[in-house]
Order: C-alpha cells, then sequence, then structure tokens
C-alpha cells in the first residue's frame, strides 16, 4: 500500500484540529510537536482503516453505476428470435 501522506497545508489544518479538540474536549494543551505526532500515529496506524472504508464505499458506487450501465444496455436490446 502506498504510504498516506499530507500537503504541509493539510498538516497545518489536521493538527490544528487536534490542538483545538484537545482544548476543547480534553481540557489539555497540545502543542505543534505534540500534534504532528499524534497526526503521524493516526496516519500511520487508524489511516488505513479509513482509506480501506473509502476504497470500499468506491467499489459499491462504482458496481452501483456499473449495474446502471447494464440495465441501460439492456433496454435498448433489440428484440429478436433468439432468447436472451
Amino acid at each position: 500500500m502506498t504510504k498516506i501522506e499530507f500537503s504541509a497545508e493539510e498538516t497545518k489544518i489536521i493538527t490544528g484540529k487536534l490542538q483545538q479538540y484537545f482544548r476543547d474536549e480534553l481540557d489539555q494543551d497540545l502543542g505543534q510537536f505534540g500534534s504532528e505526532f499524534l497526526l503521524e500515529f493516526f496516519t500511520k496506524e487508524i489511516g488505513p482503516y479509513f482509506y480501506n472504508r473509502g476504497l470500499y464505499d468506491a467499489r459499491a458506487v462504482l458496481m452501483g453505476k456499473m449495474d446502471d450501465i447494464a440495465d441501460a444496455i439492456y433496454q435498448i436490446e433489440k428484440p429478436t428470435e433468439i432468447g436472451r
């Protein structure tokens, strides 16, 4: 699997959200280093679960669209003497 990486801008936004969460919900101050360390842990250890879930969801959408296409093709078939 390809390593999950975030841009500098994404990292800044995510670490800011982690810091805000720790302040609001846990009444703790999480510094920049701590938030980057936590993000690295989540990315490495938990990220693949979210990544795979996204792939499963994308696959389900794609399969649904493929079913729609198959139905559309079936509907435009011309009748012949040979059964389906």
